[in-house]
């Protein structure tokens, strides 16, 4: 589990497959999840039952956004397409709870995953692909470093609309490995 004052990141729970059955079932999250078909409760039930698997293995991993504050899941945030040759993995976030959306929980759990992707994984970069229009969620990873290194014109046809993506990396600062090593050194 990774903390800050307002969320935790945790490991997904047998006891979460319906909540995950209706998250990935919300034709409305379709657009940035690529998802074109719904999910059975069984399928989710496995992939929750193998989410203990090792991220070297899987080349995946989900964790559930919880509010500290009564223990709340309002989202999840993943790494995908983990490849540890080449040190690098996707990012993407979920607020499901549109209550929650515009607190800055999405932030919070984007500061956490990078750190823990940058620091316990070792990985040398991170990145996402967002809609042109998609603008909170451009500001949300610009805010983090980000940056826009592409531009996938007509990517993504939505109803019949194309729409352009951006793809965005952020890489590790060679600072702080050089920091990190320095400070291994001394102790």
């Amino acid at each position: 589990m990774f903390s800050d004052e307002s969320i935790t990141l945790r490991a997904l729970e047998l006891s979460d497959v319906d909540m995950l059955y209706q998250w990935e079932n919300d034709i409305s999250f379709w657009q940035v999840s690529n998802t074109l078909t719904p999910y059975s409760r069984h399928v989710l039930e496995q992939y929750v039952l193998n989410a203990h698997l090792d991220i070297y293995s899987t080349k995946q991993l989900r964790l559930i956004i919880e509010l500290i504050k009564g223990n709340k899941s309002i989202g999840c945030i993943d790494l995908f397409d983990f490849d540890p040759r080449h040190k690098r993995a996707g990012v993407g976030i979920l607020i499901a709870d549109k209550m929650e959306q515009g607190n800055g929980y999405a932030s919070a759990a984007l500061s956490l995953l990078i750190n823990y992707a940058f620091n316990k994984l070792n990985l040398n970069q991170l990145f996402c692909n967002i809609t042109a229009d998609n603008e909170s969620s451009l500001k949300l990873f610009a805010k983090h470093g980000f940056k826009q290194v592409g531009l996938k014109k007509e990517w993504i046809n939505e109803g019949g609309i194309w729409k352009d993506e951006y793809f965005l990396q952020l890489l590790k600062d060679p600072s702080q490995g050089r920091q990190k090593m320095a400070n291994e050194i001394q102790k």
